[in-house]
């Protein structure tokens, strides 16, 4: 499981000319699968993300996390992140997760994350437009395979 992570302050999805998905403060997470990602992986990520401390602080150094500050999080599906560009000029997408058994875990990392705070979407699968306001800018990428986050 991978993600790509920008601090935000504000940050939407829009689908077919319509918003439907917007956050103000808090973090776009672009989200992908490849194959043998779990439960655990996702628990896994889900507890360093919200735990992050990636917001300032009143000293302006990145001491909070996005709990503290009552942020929300905007979460995109992207089986993009899984491209492997050694060869030629045409990314492979094969280590990306198929995309039904992909779309269960978007869903279930949607619920779950939602326990813990605000969470807006894109559509999963659809041709999506994403408008970020990054804040700082911050980006971080996190993987959960050989738990190198």
């Amino acid at each position: 499981m991978k993600l790509v992570i920008s601090r935000s302050k504000k940050a939407s999805v829009t689908v077919e000319k319509k918003i439907v998905g917007k956050i103000d403060t808090g973090l776009l997470i672009l989200v992908g699968f490849t194959n043998g990602d779990t439960i655990e992986d996702i628990n896994y990520l889900i507890d360093k993300v919200i735990h992050l401390r990636i917001f300032d602080d009143e000293k302006g150094l990145q001491n909070k996390s996005l709990l503290d500050v009552n942020g929300s999080i905007l979460s995109v599906s992207q089986f993009t992140l899984y491209a492997d560009t050694k060869k030629g000029r045409r990314p492979s997408y094969v280590e990306a997760l198929k995309k039904e058994e992909a779309e269960q875990l978007y869903q279930l990392w949607n619920q779950k994350l939602s326990e813990f705070v605000t969470v807006e979407t894109g559509i999963f699968g659809a041709h999506m437009e994403v408008e970020l306001l990054n804040d700082g800018p911050i980006t971080i990428i996190m993987e959960s395979r050989g738990k190198t986050c």
